[in-house]
């Protein structure tokens, strides 16, 4: 059965199209009694307004790009849960893509993006702010998810991922671990080398030895990270950059008989929801993830609108101490803030 068309709400309002169409667009033009009656017809014969001729009209698609580096993951899921509450709230649609990690594919993503979206959310911590802004001409106004080293003309929300590393090293060295070893993610990651940066500078402050093995942030590197240390000898503390490396290195040191704390301390960054639940729960930098999503999409919106300044947002993470770094009786003096702005 054909569903009913603008034409026939006009006829059975007694109206012209123009006017529906002005109606159901919320236009001010329209009197209200008029606009009530087109409202009530529209409903009496459930019209649903044709999205692609709406697009035609108003310019606008009601969806929102977001391209990250991998929908994989608790971290990118958490992310993505964040951006959608508050796409679904304001009735907005989101165009999902991956770039794995390779700037080329990022750019192919973008510019299949572009008149299909209003807004693109977009992180893209290999690559700079300015090769995603010239593929991305025609997507509408862009945010960026980390520091790509731009301008400051488009608005992004960073992580302080020195601060974060920093505070995690200190919380290890005031814990007593004198070998603190750190798995590094991506090299090509500008995050992943804040963290390190933020890692060696409280290892310098610390007066400690600085032990670095190569990781990818994948489960996978951090076991492969754990199994080297068993071969080349266990330092006091791990600390990788990010919790999913520390949960792969985590079951490998299960799996090898080796305590965590009490053999060595390990911690990660992230605060993913399973890093509670791991035993023992994993002591990570804690970052917003969803809320950062969240406040995202909402700047989507108000760039569309105009009313979005450039500039950058910074994320404290919060330094969160469980037992996979303290033995039960131990106490720690270090507190760290979560701000964001």
């Amino acid at each position: 059965m054909r569903g009913a068309t603008i034409r026939d709400v006009a006829r059975a309002a007694d109206v012209s199209v123009a006017t529906v169409s002005r109606t159901l667009n919320g236009l001010a033009t329209v009197a209200v009694p008029t606009r009530d009656r087109v409202l009530r017809v529209a409903g009496e014969l459930d019209y649903v307004p044709h999205s692609g001729a709406r697009a035609l009209s108003t310019r606008r698609t009601d969806t929102i790009g977001v391209l990250l580096p991998d929908l994989h993951g608790e971290f990118f899921s958490e992310l993505i849960r964040g951006i959608d509450l508050s796409a679904r709230a304001r009735g907005l649609h989101l165009l999902l893509s991956s770039s794995h990690g390779d700037p080329a594919e990022a750019a192919a993503a973008l510019r299949a993006m572009r008149s299909r979206v209003d807004s693109v959310i977009v992180m893209m911590p290999s690559a700079s702010e300015e090769h995603a802004v010239h593929a991305a001409r025609g997507a509408g106004p862009m945010i960026f998810l980390g520091d790509n080293g731009g301008s400051g003309d488009h608005p992004s929300f960073v992580i302080d991922n020195y601060g974060g590393a920093f505070a995690i090293t200190e919380h290890l060295a005031q814990a007593g671990r004198r070998r603190i070893v750190f798995v590094t993610g991506p090299a090509a990651n500008s995050e992943a080398r804040e963290r390190q940066r933020g890692y060696r500078s409280a290892i310098r402050t610390a007066e400690l030895p600085e032990i670095i093995v190569a990781g990818d942030f994948t489960e996978q590197a951090g076991r492969a990270a754990a199994q080297r240390l068993l071969a080349d000898g266990l330092p006091d503390a791990v600390f990788c950059a990010n919790d999913m490396m520390a949960i792969g290195c985590l079951e490998a040191l299960r799996e090898a008989g080796i305590a965590v704390p009490s053999d060595i301390a390990l911690a990660g960054f992230d605060d993913i929801p399973i890093a509670r639940y791991v035993s023992p729960p994993l002591t990570t930098a804690a970052v917003p993830i969803a809320e950062i999503g969240r406040r995202a999409l909402d700047c989507c919106v108000d760039a569309i609108a105009g009313r979005e300044p450039g500039g950058r947002r910074l994320f404290k993470p919060k330094l969160v101490i469980r037992a996979s770094s303290v033995m039960p009786t131990q106490t720690t003096s270090i507190k760290r803030g979560h701000e964001h702005g």
